[in-house]
C-alpha cells in the first residue's frame, strides 16, 4: 500500500465523517459508512484500504474521545497530544476535536467506555506521541502518518500517552 495515498486518505475521510457528522441524525457508524461511501466513490482505493482507515480513524477518535479533557484550550491539547498544538501540520484540528467530542456524547449515550487502543507498525493515525511497547522509545508525529517500527529496537506494538 502506498503511504502518502493512505494518509491523505486518512485526512479526507476525517473531513467527510465531520461533515456526516454535523447532521445530528446520524449515529457515529452511520456517518463513518456515509464516509466511506465518499471515499469509495473517487475510486482510488481499495475495499481493503478502505476499511483500514476507517478502522485506524475510528479508533482514534475513539482513543481521543476517552482521553481528552472536557474543557479543551491550547494547554490541555498540548498535554493530550504531549507536544505544542502549534506544531501540527496541516491537520484539521476543529473538525477532529468536534469528532471527539461527538463521539465522547455518544459513547456516554450507550453508556459504553472507549478502550485504550494498541498501535502497530503500518497503522496510520492522527498527530500525537507513541511510546515503543518494547523499548519505551518516544516517536511524535505532527501530521497524520504511518506508524514505523520502532527506531530504538524495531519493535511494532506502539501506545498513545
Amino acid at each position: 500500500m502506498d503511504k502518502n495515498k493512505l494518509v491523505t486518505a486518512y485526512t479526507d475521510l476525517m473531513e467527510h465523517l465531520y461533515l456526516a457528522m454535523d447532521d445530528t441524525l446520524h449515529s457515529m457508524a452511520d456517518a463513518l459508512d456515509i464516509a466511506k461511501d465518499k471515499i469509495s466513490e473517487a475510486g482510488n482505493l481499495t475495499k481493503d484500504e478502505i476499511n483500514t482507515i476507517s478502522d485506524a480513524l475510528k479508533r482514534d477518535i475513539e482513543s481521543a474521545a476517552h482521553g481528552l479533557p472536557g474543557h479543551q484550550d491550547a494547554n490541555s491539547l498540548s498535554e493530550w497530544f504531549k507536544f505544542d498544538i502549534d506544531l501540527i501540520e496541516n491537520f484539521t484540528l476543529d473538525a477532529f476535536l468536534s469528532l471527539a467530542d461527538k463521539t465522547r456524547i455518544e459513547l456516554a449515550k450507550l453508556g459504553e467506555e472507549a478502550k485504550h487502543h494498541t498501535y502497530q507498525s503500518g497503522d496510520v493515525t492522527l498527530p500525537g506521541t507513541f511510546t515503543c511497547h518494547q523499548c519505551n522509545k518516544e516517536i511524535a508525529f505532527k501530521a497524520p502518518s504511518q506508524i514505523p517500527e520502532c527506531p530504538a529496537c524495531q519493535g511494532r506494538t506502539f501506545i498513545r500517552i
